[in-house]
């Protein structure tokens, strides 16, 4: 691809994009590069403390825990309440919270407060996904989640790459650095964040729409196809915050190693994603996903061959790719299957794959490394992205393309006369700009 094309898919892939949407994807930028808990937790507490795997996993399992328990809590709230006030209360909680745990001595203690991070941190999620589904067009969601998505991967490149040596010279120093990063991305959202969450300007036609429960999202079957795999996609790439640090640790690399390895992952994400999703917006979403999954689970597999920091970085690039691919697809797809006044519930279930995942994966791969070896882990992500490889294929191979949206993965998946997610029906309008 030459220069020129580079610069015009570029200039594509920003354009025609409202300034709510920059004002919050300036905030997901602010908030990554203070990221350094999920990140280096499982060598703050085996190779700083001295504790054991199984030890790390049970502390990041709490975490993910955490993030179980506030997704569903977090989405409704971002249906009541609104995606601003919730943003920002999960904001100030992380920040708290993520101070206090840099220093916490007792393990029992450790444990606690790494709980608290998890339903902390976890609790934005839906209100981010939410509020982007609210302010974008339909037919620019997938630009605007892979958009989202390069910020957050753009912070992290910076973030894994410093907090790297910071952790070598001060882990508090990393606890304390991202809570001050955090607490500045709530100003950011209380500055210059309006308020999205729809509101029914017509009291009869609000009578007539149904209720949006949990209930509604649990009985949605196709949605909770795509949960599933979604959590099958997360078993794999949460190893690489906590099987890859181990395997490495094991294997006698050091921390910064391990930063510099893991931020490739950034790297590429902030070079390609943009280029990459005007194709990924005109190809077969069944294909893009199967693909992406297969990377995924590959990639991750290559790994058990890693014997020094240029092939590890060279099987990062492999699963980046799936990444790459897979995020703006799903997160698409998710927004296309939510209804309008149902957007929080149905991003924090979605959220909750993620969470449910950060719980077990850590458990699961602790506990294998530390029984049989990391080759098993290696080989349980290839299995792993195999099967969800197969299961997307099974779930969209009768799903037709939607009309309309101009992009090559929308998906037509409407019943009844819901209107599709992204279309805000008359009846409906954003609120008042609140604090804006």
């Amino acid at each position: 691809m030459s220069a020129a094309s580079l610069r015009r898919a570029a200039r594509e892939s920003v354009s025609g994009l409202p300034p709510a949407f920059w004002w919050l994807w300036t905030s997901t930028l602010v908030n990554r590069l203070g990221a350094f808990v999920a990140t280096f937790m499982t060598l703050y507490l085996t190779l700083d403390r001295g504790y054991s795997a199984s030890f790390a996993g049970l502390v990041v399992a709490l975490h993910g825990l955490g993030g179980v328990i506030s997704s569903l809590v977090a989405g409704v709230m971002t249906d009541r309440l609104g995606r601003r006030p919730t943003l920002m209360a999960a904001n100030v909680a992380t920040a708290l919270s993520v101070a206090l745990l840099g220093f916490m001595e007792h393990p029992a203690a450790i444990a606690a407060v790494a709980l608290l991070v998890g339903m902390a941190s976890n609790a934005s999620r839906p209100a981010v996904q939410a509020m982007l589904a609210d302010i974008v067009r339909p037919e620019d969601q997938v630009r605007a989640f892979a958009l989202n998505y390069w910020a957050i991967n753009l912070g992290f490149a910076i973030s894994a790459t410093v907090a790297g040596f910071v952790a070598e010279y001060s882990y508090l120093a990393g606890f304390l650095g991202e809570a001050a990063l955090t607490l500045v991305c709530a100003v950011l959202v209380f500055v210059k964040l309006p308020e999205s969450r729809p509101e029914k300007g017509d009291a009869a036609a609000a009578a007539d729409e149904p209720e949006i429960g949990l209930g509604t999202v649990l009985r949605d079957g196709r949605f909770m196809a795509v949960v599933g795999l979604s959590f099958l996609i997360s078993l794999i790439f949460m190893q690489g915050s906590f099987g890859l640090p181990l395997a490495m640790g094991a294997a006698g690399f050091s921390t910064g190693d391990y930063g510099l390895v893991v931020a490739v992952n950034g790297v590429m994400i902030v070079v390609l994603q943009i280029p990459l999703t005007r194709f990924i917006e005109r190809q077969d979403p069944q294909k893009l996903l199967v693909v992406s999954a297969l990377l995924a689970g590959y990639g991750f597999g290559l790994t058990a061959f890693g014997g020094s920091i240029g092939v590890l970085a060279l099987t990062v690039c492999v699963w980046t790719l799936g990444e790459i691919i897979n995020s703006p697809t799903q997160m698409g797809l998710v927004a296309r299957l939510s209804p309008v006044h149902g957007r929080g519930r149905y991003q924090g279930m979605y959220t909750m794959s993620w969470a449910v995942a950060s719980l077990i994966a850590p458990l699961l791969a602790g506990g294998m490394i530390d029984r049989f070896g990391a080759g098993w882990l290696w080989g349980a992500t290839a299995a792993l992205g195999t099967v969800a490889g197969l299961g997307y294929w099974l779930l969209m191979r009768n799903l037709p393309a939607e009309s309309g949206t101009g992009t090559g993965t929308g998906i037509g998946i409407r019943t009844g006369t819901e209107p599709a997610a992204g279309a805000v029906p008359a009846e409906v309008r954003p609120t008042a700009a609140s604090g804006a």
